[in-house]
């Protein structure tokens, strides 16, 4: 009978150490996925466009939509989007072209 109350204890314990993440931990990683994101945008002024995409945690990455404007002259300051995607590991951010994302379908 001990040990079995000595099992349940410690399942008791063991069980309420794992929490999810507090949300100031949840806002930290918000603000450094956005500011490696920022820093890696090709495109002027890049701003966030609507929250975070998380992945599982067995992906490792979060995503974030960017906007703002092409520095090529030749773009002529033509609004642009990135997608960036952030490797939670390695704490760094890569960002691609994703203007198609939001263009009307071709007929």
């Amino acid at each position: 009978m001990h040990k079995a109350t000595l099992l349940c204890l410690a399942l008791t314990c063991a069980s309420g150490t794992t929490q999810a993440a507090s949300d100031a931990a949840w806002a930290e990683h918000n603000q450094q996925l956005i500011d490696a994101c920022l820093s890696a945008s090709q495109l002027k002024h890049p701003q966030p466009v609507g929250q975070p995409a998380e992945f599982d945690d067995a992906v490792g990455y979060s995503a974030v939509l960017l906007q703002g404007r092409y520095p090529q002259p030749h773009m002529k300051n033509r609004l642009g989007r990135e997608l960036c995607l952030f490797d939670k590991r390695q704490q760094v951010a890569h960002t691609r072209e994703w203007d198609s994302v939001m263009s009307a379908p071709k007929p």
